[in-house]
């Protein structure tokens, strides 16, 4: 539940919160370039003492407070009731079962800075900061053996950039409220952010839009994913004018994905994803802070910076949330080789979802169901359709594989021939 109170309380509160730290702590990140205090969150939360911060772990309690910790240094307002910035929600479904954590108690982080103007409207800026633990189920190392999952990139680069974000708002308030929400379950199906919506107790009209920040820690060549410009009527125009300095961005309109921004689109509220790029690293426990491109988060949260001023000089009825058209990349191979399957495009969780399974296919006669989510072919772990269509480019005519598919709270082992 989002604690809900009048804005003049609002800006008391806000206010008594910096006086007490001003009081009482001297910042130790004064002295910081942007660079090192980046490097400095990142290196803290990938460390191998953080254990892969797997949601509903004591690790994830361990980043919570730390998060927490800093949102109350800088002076946020604690968004959840009793004036807390932790919010409480309980881990469910098929993959928190198969990892362990099945009904365990996870947290996401929430903090605000009033707006100057209009602190009765706002602008989400998020970010996941669980990891993924000890691997298993959502790792793609292909050894059996659980290893820390740093998870530096995904996602301590994004968390570390909603940190400074959250300092450098707090010290240059905009005319709206920015929520700053750090989410925890995002790796088992944008569990934290889902239940964040669900459960928002302010006018889903009165929120401008969300950004969410996501493996933003490498940066190659400049080039720059910007996912949802087709969520909201601004976003074109709007990043057009954004002068763009050393990025190449390229823009997606699609809101759905496997982050958290999809969770806003599903809802109905304009919502971006920044995002650097997929890697060789992805989901590996090679996943760690000595690769991550600090310069480059610095680029990408200017960039992120100026668009949220953007937004902050639009009023809500000029922002008008479209449904956008998601790229489908197809589910088989121009020459017929692959499951013969429709998937659930909608499905932002771990694995390839089927919508429906075509009757004679290779995926019909290796028992597959309406509903079943492909979550392994081989040894090569499948987290979305993308994941899928790469492994099927290397898939020759009569390969047998085994394939581990969810259906409902049951894994199975079924075994396809292509």
């Amino acid at each position: 539940m989002i604690f809900q109170i009048n804005p003049f309380t609002r800006n008391c509160l806000f206010t008594l919160v910096i006086i007490y730290f001003l009081a009482g702590c001297k910042s130790q990140e004064k002295d910081l370039t942007i660079e090192e205090y980046l490097q400095t969150h990142v290196e803290w939360l990938a460390s191998d003492e953080r254990g892969g911060r797997l949601a509903g772990s004591i690790h994830e309690a361990d980043a919570a407070n730390y998060i927490s910790d800093r949102f109350l240094r800088y002076g946020l307002l604690p968004m959840v009731e009793r004036l807390r910035y932790i919010q409480l929600f309980e881990l469910t479904g098929p993959i928190p079962q198969l990892l362990g954590v099945d009904n365990h108690v996870s947290r996401n982080v929430i903090g605000a800075v009033p707006g100057s103007e209009y602190p009765d409207r706002f602008i989400i800026i998020g970010a996941h900061y669980d990891g993924q633990g000890m691997g298993g189920l959502i790792s793609m190392d292909s050894g059996n053996e659980p290893q820390i999952h740093n998870s530096a990139d995904d996602n301590a680069s994004g968390t570390a950039g909603l940190l400074w974000l959250a300092k450098h708002f707090a010290s240059n308030p905009a005319q709206n409220t920015i929520i700053f929400a750090a989410f925890s379950g995002e790796e088992l199906g944008l569990l934290g952010s889902r239940w964040f919506v669900a459960n928002l107790e302010m006018p889903k009209d009165s929120v401008l839009a969300m950004i969410n920040l996501d493996m933003i820690g490498r940066l190659d060549d400049g080039k720059l994913d910007i996912f949802g410009t087709g969520t909201a009527n601004i976003w074109d125009s709007l990043l057009d004018e954004i002068q763009a300095d050393s990025l190449t961005i390229t823009r997606t309109p699609g809101g759905m994905g496997s982050s958290d921004h999809a969770a806003f689109y599903e809802a109905g509220i304009p919502a971006l994803h920044y995002h650097t790029g997929t890697h060789d690293d992805y989901h590996r426990s090679s996943d760690t802070a000595e690769k991550i491109n600090y310069t480059g988060i610095r680029w990408v949260l200017a960039h992120v910076e100026k668009t949220v001023m953007m937004v902050d000089s639009f009023s809500p009825d000029e922002i008008e949330f479209r449904e956008s058209t998601d790229p489908r990349p197809a589910a088989m191979r121009r020459d017929g080789i692959g499951l013969g399957v429709v998937p659930d495009y909608r499905f932002s969780g771990t694995g390839l979802r089927i919508d429906s399974v075509r009757s004679g296919n290779s995926g019909d006669r290796a028992g597959m169901k309406d509903g079943d989510i492909v979550i392994k072919i081989g040894e090569r772990y499948i987290a979305d359709i993308y994941e899928y269509m790469n492994f099927m480019n290397g898939v020759e005519p009569g390969d047998k594989y085994p394939v581990v598919v969810l259906r409902g709270d049951e894994e199975l082992e079924l075994t396809v021939i292509f």
